[in-house]
This record gives structure tokens, sequence and C-alpha cells, in this order.
């Protein structure tokens, strides 16, 4: 299973944040050596784009994932949160074996 999954709210969030930058931006997602489980995810606003990212683009969002994160994250739902905790972008990781209590790193 490769594909990654963008959920509705997570979509909404997205536009939403979009809608406040230049023409053209995508969220990035990536996964990263670090955080307290080995890898961590990051979420950057991004102009650029590389010709093999997976474009996620969906209600007027646009999610970018670069083939080296998409290796971590296959099957993922990649879902937006807003609880007693805060407002947060979530990954569902069936990859993951482990993960930190805040779900910001992970390790496989």
């Amino acid at each position: 299973m490769t594909d990654v999954v963008l959920t509705d709210r997570a979509a909404r969030r997205v536009a939403e944040i979009l809608r406040a930058e230049q023409p053209g931006s995508a969220l990035r997602v990536a996964v990263n050596g670090g955080g307290c489980s080995g890898f961590q995810y990051a979420f950057d606003i991004v102009q650029d784009r590389a010709d093999d990212d997976l474009a996620l683009a969906r209600d007027g969002a646009t999610v970018l994932i670069d083939p080296v994160s998409l290796e971590y994250l296959k099957g993922s739902k990649i879902d937006f949160v807003d609880d007693l905790m805060g407002q947060a972008f979530k990954i569902d990781n069936p990859n993951a074996t482990a993960s930190c209590g805040c779900g910001t790193s992970f390790s496989i």
C-alpha cells in the first residue's frame, strides 16, 4: 500500500492556511531523523516542488511529500485534530512501531 490519505478536516485546514500564503504555496510533509523516537514529522509551507514529489490536492489544499519521506509514510492518514490538547496535524502511520507521547516522532 503506497497511498497517503488526506482527510477532509486536514484538507480544510491546509486550504485555510494556504489562503494566507503566496499563490502556488503548498504544505510539505516530511520525515526527518531525530525526535525522541528516532524520526520526526516536519510541516513547512513551500513554494518549490520537485518533479518526483507526491502531490495530494483536495479542496484547495496541496500537500507535497518527497520520495524518501513517502517510504516512511506509505499507507498513512494525515488528519487535523482540535481537542483539549490543542490543534495539530496528526499522522496515523501504520509503519510506526512506537511513537512519543506528543505524536510528532516515531520509530520503525
